[in-house]
């Protein structure tokens, strides 16, 4: 006999995440266990210090409030809603509940054994890894390893050796598998499970008529937009790109980044008016053996035109935008798009520098700053640069500063041209008033840091964070250690940056819902850079400052510089670590799905576990902007 409560139970938890990553037969193995409970408003559901359930809770109706005692009085440290987990305690430690959890209003609530959900915790990676996020989200000591031990008994680093792009023949998938457009996508969804595929072709009369993603199941069907039980040719794309089976590695690249789709139809002559006979993925493009970083990297330095430099930087942004879609590690991502980006600017300088009339009359440093600075330049955005030049008499200064300009001209024009536009605000090498001598740019420095205003806080912010892209390093390093040595126990500067860390808006209403922005071009979307990186990437970089942090100028390494520091806060650094580079990917991911800078997100199109990964990240950010209010007496 069918078990109807149980089928609800399943329905309604597939819908959120973790529950999603599961099989049909873990769902119901967890549905048929669960313990429905009716809990009235006001309800203290479990009290702080109360021993542990043998269970933990989602929410299907309702709401409830996670309260802890501090100072004496209970206060509100977080709120949950439909579909939200909670009481995660049990599955990490076997100790008391630090935090008390009381309903706002009348709930429903889903108790799930922890015996029977655990094991598959363990089993799937991603399931276990959700929970620690969940956990971090209202743990007094977020991203502990050892909560990540206590799950898991090891927990290996991803070690990614991807070999990406090239321009061969493209090795598509000879087995396919297709279904008619009148089959439940339920059945989709068992196909896709049963043979571990990504996609389904929907054909008819043996010619492909559209294609189901394991994408669309997971934003169409797991959100609840389109149920199921309906049929296929509901949920499909149509029509499908077809290719004949000689497309190169390049053809198809270019196909899925003009068409924004991550799979290509192949077909016997490449039109949809003939037999499938094999699909091409994102992904299949992306490890095709023989196609690496290496490959760009050497044909950035082969590279003798603006020209080609642009059709390469194209390819590096489908490279990114295939890390992406593969999840790897962002720190691993930063590294290869810095150096594939500085390779470019090298490469562009070394060719301006042979259409110079004369060499360089002196040693120079050319300098990026802001975001390339950092090494956070993933997508292209504007161009902040400088120019660092030996020091020379007073009499040859214009003479020399003149070349430099020239040079700089060149550089930063062929800079537009390949997709990182000019800097809106003219701060570029082009600009005499960013093309200076040593001497000149320390006492520039020396000016911001002992006047302080706040037009001389925002220039910090952008000058602060550089890394050398051509010339002479000692150059750029005396100017670091001048900074350094100007800023080392210079409280009252400190003191003004750290008050203006702190002063980016928070990104809640009084309701904990994310503030939008109200009017405009991008009315009723979130401003995440405002909201969200700058808020982090200045704090870490007061605090680099003030803890004397050479040479780190990428936000999350400067936060595990700091978890090394100060070990006694070793989880919380690593926390702000972690925020940093998951705002980063999630700008990084709207920016290419958007084709912008990824600035503004729309709230509707993220998904419950988006949300939650937001969420948890404005959490860290709340706490070390208390730290650096606390720490530098800032009013």
């Amino acid at each position: 006999m069918k078990n109807t409560i149980a089928d609800r139970v399943a329905d309604f938890l597939k819908r959120f995440p973790p529950f999603h990553l599961l099989s049909e037969d873990q769902l119901r193995r967890i549905s048929t266990q669960v313990k429905i409970q009716y809990v009235e408003k006001s309800t203290v559901i479990y009290a702080q210090n109360e021993t542990l359930h043998d269970q933990f809770y989602v929410i299907n109706k309702g709401a409830v409030s996670l309260k802890k005692d501090i100072g004496g009085t209970m206060q509100t440290v977080d709120k949950f809603d439909e579909g939200d987990l909670f009481g995660l305690r049990p599955i990490f430690a076997k100790e008391h509940y630090e935090i008390a959890a009381k309903a706002d209003e009348e709930c429903i609530l889903y108790a799930i054994p922890i015996d029977i959900f655990k094991p598959l915790a363990v089993q799937n990676k991603k399931v276990g890894q959700f929970l620690i996020e969940s956990f971090a989200s209202n743990s007094e000591n977020p991203y502990s390893i050892t909560y990540q031990k206590e799950l898991f008994k090891e927990n290996n680093d991803v070690v990614v050796t991807r070999e990406l792009f090239g321009l061969q023949s493209a090795k598509y998938v000879k087995k396919v598998i297709t279904a008619k457009e009148d089959v439940k996508i339920k059945e989709i969804a068992q196909l896709m499970s049963s043979h571990n595929i990504r996609s389904v072709f929907i054909e008819k009369n043996n010619l492909p008529i559209g294609i189901i993603t394991d994408k669309d199941l997971r934003d169409k069907v797991a959100t609840g937009l389109i149920s199921i039980e309906k049929l296929a040719k509901h949920l499909m794309n149509a029509p499908v790109l077809c290719y004949p089976k000689t497309i190169s590695t390049t053809q198809a690249q270019m196909a899925m980044m003009k068409h924004r789709v991550n799979h290509l139809c192949i077909t016997k002559d490449g039109t949809p008016n003939t037999k499938i006979i094999g699909v091409l993925s994102r992904h299949d493009v992306i490890v095709s053996k023989g196609n690496n970083p290496e490959i760009l990297m050497k044909a950035i330095k082969r590279s003798n035109s603006t020209k080609q430099l642009k059709r390469i930087r194209e390819k590096i942004m489908f490279l990114l935008a295939g890390y992406m879609d593969e999840n790897f590690p962002l720190g691993h991502t930063s590294k290869i798009i810095f150096e594939l980006n500085d390779a470019t600017i090298k490469r562009i300088i070394e060719r301006c520098l042979k259409k110079m009339e004369t060499p360089p009359p002196v040693k120079f440093s050319w300098i990026s700053l802001g975001s390339q600075g950092r090494k956070e330049q993933l997508l292209q955005t504007d161009q902040d640069n400088a120019i660092i030049f030996e020091d020379v008499p007073d009499e040859d200064l214009d003479e020399v500063r003149n070349y430099f300009i020239t040079l700089a001209k060149k550089v930063t024009k062929r800079l537009d041209k390949i997709g990182f536009e000019f800097c809106p605000a003219d701060i570029m090498a082009k600009n005499p008033k960013w093309c200076l001598s040593l001497s000149e740019w320390k006492q520039q420095y020396l000016n911001w840091v002992s006047e302080t205003g706040n037009d001389e806080i925002l220039l910090c912010s952008i000058f602060f964070d550089l890394d050398i892209s051509y010339g002479d390093s000692k150059l750029s390093n005396e100017l670091l250690d001048h900074i350094f040595e100007i800023t080392r126990f210079n409280s009252i500067f400190i003191s003004k940056l750290a008050a203006s860390a702190i002063r980016s808006p928070s990104p809640f209403t009084i309701f904990r819902k994310l503030l939008v922005e109200q009017d405009g071009a991008y009315k009723d979307q979130f401003n995440l850079k405002q909201r969200g990186l700058m808020p982090i990437t200045d704090a870490g970089r007061v605090l680099a400052l003030h803890y004397q942090i050479k040479n780190i100028t990428n936000t999350a390494d400067r936060f595990d510089k700091l978890s090394e520091l100060l070990p006694e806060n070793k989880e919380f650094y690593t926390s702000c670590a972690y925020a940093a580079k998951a705002l980063l990917k999630f700008k990084t991911k709207n920016g290419l799905r958007q084709n912008d800078n990824g600035s503004f997100i729309n709230l509707k199109e993220l998904t419950k576990a988006d949300k939650m990964k937001l969420k948890r990240c404005f959490k860290t950010i709340s706490s070390v902007q208390e730290l650096i209010q606390i720490k530098f007496s800032v009013k």
